[in-house]
């Protein structure tokens, strides 16, 4: 037997006996695409464990691509707020409204049309074709790149995705690839609890900036703030103090980040106040 067949066999075994159940992985969830985008949109830099509840209630609230499209854009965003990383929630919108207006409400499976949309880059584009398609795409995300590098580079240091595509190339089971990444995720999960995290030896592995004291811990207090307010305008002035400091230089870095909230859509502003864009 081969060490490619002998791997196949040993995630397989794996997977029948230890698959993980996700509310995204059921049978009505995997016929719909745009439930598989949402969960992949969610799955970006967050961990499965805090996205479980966050996509079964953002689901309830807008069941289908045309209902998150005519959505007002704070109603999103509140839907959005503890799952981190907001500017996804908008570029998921945006790419509902896309989606309405240029495929009459249906996700194209076509990955050059996937990758033009809002919030999807290549990753994201062969997830959705994996697994809302079933199409035999090649991935490479976190637990998978880990269950690679594991398996076919025990003692290598700086191991490139390019090197991984190779045996994800070989390995791949073209018949059911929605199950095979389902399978592959599942083990690499299990090494991340497990073992010492292979992706460390990855040449594309970075250390994640902390988040306390961070412009992203900042962002999010501040999107919660004026999301309680509602339509209600808050006064600048206002938000520099109660968020900054004394000293100037802190009340230029709040400023700075309710320029970069306002740029990307977030908030609108006015003379001397900001309000949340609804």
């Amino acid at each position: 037997m081969t060490k490619e067949a002998k791997f196949k066999r040993t995630i397989w075994e794996y997977y029948r006996a230890h698959r993980r159940p996700m509310p995204w992985r059921r049978a009505r969830d995997l016929r719909d695409p745009y439930r598989i985008l949402v969960s992949e949109i969610m799955l970006q830099q967050t961990q499965v464990s805090r996205v479980v509840g966050f996509y079964e209630n953002f689901i309830k609230k807008f069941p289908d691509v045309r209902t998150l499209a005519g959505a007002k854009t704070a109603e999103v965003l509140k839907a959005w707020q503890g799952l981190g990383y907001n500017r996804r929630a908008l570029a998921l919108q945006r790419l509902a409204k896309e989606v309405v207006e240029k495929y009459q409400g249906k996700l194209p499976h076509e990955k050059e049309k996937l990758v033009a949309l809002p919030g999807i880059g290549e990753y994201t584009a062969g997830a959705v074709r994996a697994f809302a398609f079933n199409q035999p795409e090649i991935f490479i995300e976190t637990n998978i790149r880990r269950v690679f590098i594991h398996f076919f580079f025990p003692r290598r240091q700086k191991v490139t995705d390019t090197e991984i595509v190779r045996y994800s190339e070989r390995t791949l089971d073209r018949k059911n690839p929605r199950e095979w990444y389902f399978a592959l995720m599942d083990y690499g999960a299990m090494l991340g609890n497990s073992t010492q995290n292979p992706n460390h030896r990855s040449a594309h592995y970075v250390r994640q900036a902390a988040f306390k004291g961070s412009d992203r811990e900042i962002r999010g207090k501040l999107l919660r703030v004026l999301l309680k307010e509602g339509t209600k305008k808050v006064r600048i002035k206002k938000l520099l103090e109660d968020f900054g400091d004394q000293q100037e230089k802190s009340k230029k870095r709040i400023e700075k980040i309710l320029k970069t909230l306002e740029k990307e859509g977030f908030l609108i502003r006015f003379a001397q106040t900001i309000a949340i864009n609804t």
